[in-house]
């Protein structure tokens, strides 16, 4: 293998060029290395650059155990960066509890996403180039994707705290082929490349050759597109803002002003912002029709993968799904500074406070636990106030329907303390100055 020229290259001049204005001297670049030709070209390239642009580089071998030379594959990755002195961390995943809802594609994708996300670096470069290109957006076009689907792979895209770099996009395979042949590099072909069930594999071993005899700047004007779909998804996340995304609940009202299509916009938008999956467009459709025709006091439930939408006093509420639970379900407080409360999926947290909340004395009278409701149930919220029947009491504080049996409820002995985040018992509420706990 032939070491880095120091003269200009034309190829390392491009990569630069995408590089030099995103790291700011002394960055720390992180690449996700396979050990496949792209990955191997962009580890020679980025070797000769980190001393001209200033940056610090390392890489990261994602191992997945699906092939059953993936072991060869991280020897060979180590072995590499040995040559070049470059840290190498491999991190080994598992994407059996993934494959079964995503496939095996997709889920070694989302593991290697994490597996760079617990990466300290801030820069991450991808190998990414314009036949990946083409071939993300022609597959998503055979999904029916939408425009944020079609848009492809960003050149540089924010990714939590961390920045995605993929300085290749613009450069074919023709021309990385040629550049690791130039340089003599090796490289290891990964043998599920070659099989065609694989429909990315289907679309650059016998749809492209196809069309380049036809359209030999194929690669280009599908990356054209794909810029083209980007900034139509960037307008339309523009108009959804502007009709009211980005609030953590969305009002009905909001959408009911709306034509069908901005009124889908606006729901996929806050789906989007709110980590859900994105539902199929016949869900879509039902999901809208749903939420705006139901009368206010309907009971609108949709669920569309792990997750579902639902209406309340005209707002939309986005959740997972809440996983059944046990009504007998105790769990005994016995000081700890949190519980995990499984019919809500969260935690509920006790803190010392002084002087407010429930009386850290009272509490001491009896065995304190969390429990579900068990029907006729009453609390008084304050000294001058009546009784309240808790059906009353969640309604007056707006509790919707589906979390009322899953509340915790906090007793001391057999006596109800409160509902947590609703109201506390008169007659446990802390004394100013008084030792006492905060339940939420």
């Amino acid at each position: 293998m032939s070491h880095t020229s120091s003269h200009s290259n034309p190829f390392h001049d491009r990569v630069a060029a995408h590089l030099a204005p995103l790291l700011p001297a002394g960055s720390k670049l992180l690449l996700g290395l396979s050990g496949g030709m792209d990955s191997v070209v962009l580890l020679h390239v980025l070797h000769s650059l980190a001393p001209k642009l200033g940056f610090t580089l390392s890489s990261m071998h994602v191992h997945h155990g699906i092939s059953p030379n993936a072991d060869a594959w991280a020897r060979f990755c180590t072995e590499l960066c040995q040559r070049y002195a470059i840290p190498l961390e491999i991190k080994f995943v598992d994407i059996a509890p993934l494959k079964g809802a995503h496939g095996i594609e997709a889920s070694a994708r989302k593991m290697r996403h994490a597996a760079f996300a617990e990466s300290a670096c801030h820069y991450i470069a991808l190998a990414h180039h314009a036949d990946d290109q083409a071939e993300t957006l022609m597959l998503q076009l055979l999904r029916g994707a939408g425009v944020r689907g079609v848009s492809a792979m960003p050149s540089v895209r924010e990714q939590g705290s961390q920045l995605l770099l993929r300085p290749m996009l613009e450069i074919g395979r023709t021309e990385l082929l040629a550049y690791a042949q130039q340089y003599d590099l090796e490289w290891i072909e990964d043998e599920s490349n070659a099989d065609d069930s694989y429909p990315r594999n289907f679309l650059r071993h016998r749809l492209f050759p196809v069309l380049a005899e036809r359209f030999p700047a194929w690669r280009d004007t599908l990356g054209r597109s794909a810029q083209h779909f980007a900034e139509a998804a960037g307008i339309l996340d523009e108009v959804a803002r502007a009709d009211g995304a980005g609030e953590q609940i969305l009002a009905v009202a909001k959408l009911e002003g709306l034509s069908h299509a901005r009124g889908k916009n606006l729901l996929r938008h806050h789906l989007h912002l709110q980590g859900a999956q994105m539902p199929q467009e016949a869900q879509l459709d039902d999901m809208l029709r749903q939420l705006c025709g139901a009368r206010d006091n309907a009971d609108v439930c949709v669920n569309f993968g792990e997750w579902q939408v639902r209406r309340y006093r005209g707002q939309i509420h986005v959740m997972h799904t809440l996983p059944a639970f046990d009504p007998m379900l105790r769990l005994q407080w016995r000081g700890e500074a949190s519980l995990f409360w499984s019919p809500l999926q969260r935690d509920v947290h006790f803190t010392s406070v002084v002087g407010q909340g429930i009386s850290r004395e009272r509490l001491l009278q009896g065995q304190v636990s969390l429990r579900l409701r068990n029907g006729g149930e009453t609390l008084r919220p304050h000294p001058l106030a009546a009784r309240r029947s808790m059906k009353n009491l969640l309604q007056e504080h707006g509790v919707p329907p589906w979390q009322r049996e899953r509340l915790p409820l906090l007793y001391c002995g057999e006596e109800l303390v409160c509902v947590v985040g609703v109201a506390v018992a008169a007659s446990f509420l802390a004394e100013e100055g008084e030792q006492s706990v905060m339940v939420a």
